[in-house]
């Protein structure tokens, strides 16, 4: 697997709203810019998504794909590729949450590996931009919510 990018923000709220939110897949249309369609396909004994199949548009990485997720409580939850893509062929990442004076950092590192040759310099920066728009739109839904 490629080496991961990261990057982290504080959400003014405690894990659980976070989480509630990360787990909203339906919703990510909505918050998460790259995000065309994402669908459940299957749950945990938690209830939590476990299955998730989405449709991803994100300029030089566009694509459909299907990701299994664990989930470890309110603390982080991981998530790997179940099912490639025409153009996706690995994606591992993680949201990890941690307090942080009266709110909660959120770290999300993110992997991609494509079927398709791409400069190491051009994949990061689009990974780059799937986290950093992820992270403010999940700040906002949050904070907003």
């Amino acid at each position: 697997m490629a080496d991961r990018t990261t990057s982290s923000i504080t959400i003014g709220a405690g894990r659980s709203p976070i989480m509630t939110v990360i787990a909203d897949f339906a919703s990510y249309p909505e918050w998460a810019g790259q995000v065309k369609s994402a669908r459940v396909l299957s749950a945990g004994e938690d209830g939590r998504p476990a299955t998730v199949r989405f449709a991803l548009d994100a300029g030089v990485i566009s694509d459909e794909y299907t990701l299994a997720y664990t989930w470890h409580g309110e603390d982080s939850v991981d998530w790997n590729i179940a099912e490639a893509g025409k153009m996706v062929s690995g994606l591992t990442g993680s949201y990890r949450l941690a307090d942080e004076g009266s709110g909660t950092e959120v770290t999300y590192e993110l992997a991609v590996d494509l079927k398709v040759p791409m400069i190491g310099m051009i994949k990061r920066k689009a990974e780059k931009v799937i986290i950093d728009t992820a992270l403010k739109g999940l700040k906002k839904r949050v904070e907003t919510s």
